[in-house]
């Protein structure tokens, strides 16, 4: 079922999320494959999703009870994020601020998915967790590191999912299991709540079963998030337009590389001719130095940024990581300053070199691997097969591209294979409008006019500080939401506010007073709000609470909520607590 399956059966009437997320859990706890997921939320756990969306309509969220799942190493508040080590194992109290925003827009997270450990390979093995199973055939791995995502997707029990790439971890997996792959501009979906692989180059990506899918939770994902230190807002200026003359580059025949695979060719022969029939003009190109580039990601320094991740545990723990991972992770710690620098250099020649060819063509199309690999083969060769898996993959995040795994026909055995078509940072709604014109993409239904990025800056926003009811995942956090605000980050104000329970509720409210002498620092959360929608949200701001500058623990100031002086008399104060989340838990 695609996205829209399932808001239509919700429409419609056919169904309810609570009804339907129930039979998807039970068919999930009952499958044959307990593989994919690493934890899988209960009936319990899962019930305060659906109690958000209890008595609206379901055409007020864009992903109104639309099932999905995340990888393991991705944020889910009170639920262990493990990136498949329980050693390493911690329960955070916030989700991630990519799941934040699906849930904020009806989506309902099924649970955690299985991964290879610290999302450490291609090839979807390297689990204590066990093996999620290839869909189409049993025998073939299943493709990582973000396994339990595709195969989650591919066997249909979430609509889309999300999973992370820094050398391909969201485009191999979805070439074997017959998704769409998307792997971001980097920077363009916030990594806070992220267990970094390589920080400098991770991305969030998502699976969907369509383009259409795609482009609708990128456009609700992405976005500047100033908690994210690698967070990139959108240009601008958008991306030129790819309607007429667009030219795709394809490697010269001595640079494509199928790994003994007889069958592969002509499924890429036929992607290039699905390119051209949808107005693309074909252009042959040097390939040469973006293969330089794949090589430096784990023979360069880059692995460092794995073993920092991982030192701690490894230090006091090493038998807690499967052995390959462990051997491939403490490899970062024998690098040098001079050898990152030097790779630095040889990145920077790269890049130049990969810019003039930009200037010859729009976008690159290559396999997404060469061949697929069986779990007996990649047994007898670990290290060398799954490199070889990253040969198209390895080199996009160094050189800060958009890519787009597509589905590109089956194997005669029946195995699923793909492509990917990649161009420079920011063109990712390029790529999901072109890849919708193919032939082959016949459930999508959307225009082609709506793949357009999603209104964030640079949309004129006034910053609102807010502490009590509207904070993520409270009662009225769809006020900020439902006029297009998104979180820009979380801090506390500075120590010099009281802050009251207010009668009243439900919803229940805080107020916050400044205070001439003491008070206290309470967290607050900081919402970027477009400016034409200011106005109807102070509308319904009811008395004694209003807007006006609140102090945060940095020193500046930002329009927020504060409370009238008189809303103190009698009221609980709860500034000792710091926070209207602990008194809510209390």
């Amino acid at each position: 079922m695609t996205i829209n399956d399932f808001l239509q059966s919700y429409r419609t009437g056919r169904t309810t999320p609570r009804a339907l997320l129930a039979d998807l859990l039970q068919r999930l706890r009952t499958d044959a494959d307990q593989a994919i997921f690493i934890h899988l939320l209960t009936d319990s756990g899962i019930e305060p999703y659906l109690a958000a969306l209890d008595g609206r309509d379901p055409s007020s969220l864009p992903l109104f009870g639309v099932p999905f799942a995340i990888k393991d190493n991705i944020d889910l508040a009170r639920i262990p994020t493990t990136a498949a080590c329980a050693e390493f194992a911690y329960t955070p109290e916030r989700s991630a601020t990519v799941v934040q925003r699906l849930i904020e827009a009806g989506a309902i997270p099924l649970g955690k998915t299985n991964l290879d450990q610290f999302a450490t390979g291609l090839v979807g093995v390297r689990s204590p967790y066990g093996v999620p199973v290839n869909p189409f055939h049993p025998d073939y791995i299943p493709g990582g590191s973000s396994s339990g995502s595709a195969v989650a997707v591919s066997r249909g029990f979430a609509a889309f999912s999300l999973g992370t790439d820094t050398a391909g971890s969201g485009r191999v997996p979805a070439s074997f299991n017959n998704l769409i792959g998307v792997k971001p501009t980097c920077g363009l979906l916030s990594t806070t709540g992220v267990v970094p692989a390589c920080r400098t180059l991770d991305c969030v990506s998502i699976f969907a079963h369509t383009t259409a899918d795609a482009a609708l939770v990128l456009g609700i994902t992405a976005g500047f998030d100033a908690s994210d230190p690698y967070s990139r807002p959108l240009p601008s200026q958008p991306t030129k337009s790819w309607s007429s003359g667009l030219r795709i580059g394809v490697p010269r025949a001595g640079q494509l590389e199928f790994f003994g695979n007889p069958d592969a060719p002509a499924l890429f022969e036929g992607a290039i001719e699905s390119a051209r029939a949808a107005g693309a003009e074909i252009v042959e190109i040097d390939l040469g130095p973006f293969l330089e580039t794949a090589r430096l990601l784990y023979e360069g320094p880059w692995v460092a940024e794995r073993y920092l991740t991982a030192k701690p545990l490894l230090d006091a723990n090493p038998g807690a990581l499967l052995p390959v991972t462990r051997e491939i992770i403490a490899g970062g710690a024998r690098g040098t300053a001079a050898a990152a620098f030097a790779a630095l250099y040889q990145l920077q020649e790269n890049k130049r070199r990969t810019a003039a060819v930009w200037e010859t063509v729009d976008a690159i199309l290559t396999p997404t691997t060469g061949t697929i690999y069986t779990k007996a083969e990649l047994a007898a060769e670990p290290l060398k097969l799954n490199s070889q898996l990253g040969r198209y993959t390895n080199f996009m995040n160094l050189l800060d591209l958009a890519a787009l795994a597509l589905p590109a026909g089956f194997l005669p055995a029946g195995l699923p294979w793909g492509v990917t078509l990649f161009a420079p940072a920011f063109t990712d709604w390029h790529l999901l409008d072109f890849s919708s014109r193919w032939p082959g993409f016949t459930k999508n239904e959307t225009p082609a006019a709506s793949f357009a990025p999603p209104v964030h800056p640079p949309v004129p926003v006034l910053e609102i500080a807010v502490c009590g009811a509207h904070l993520s995942g409270l009662p009225l956090n769809h006020q900020l939401t439902s006029r297009g605000a998104w979180l820009a980050r979380t801090t506390k104000t500075a120590p010099v506010y009281q802050m009251v329970k207010l009668p009243g509720g439900p919803p229940h409210r805080p107020g916050l007073i400044r205070q001439a002498q003491g008070g206290g620092a309470i967290e607050v959360e900081v919402w970027a709000v477009p400016l034409p929608s200011v106005g109807s949200f102070l509308e319904g701001i009811p008395s004694p609470l209003g807007l006006g500058r609140v102090q945060l623990e940095d020193g500046s100031t930002v329009c927020g909520f504060v409370c009238e002086a008189m809303a103190a008399e009698g009221a609980e104060d709860i500034t000792a607590l710091g926070s209207w989340r602990v008194w809510l838990n209390r």
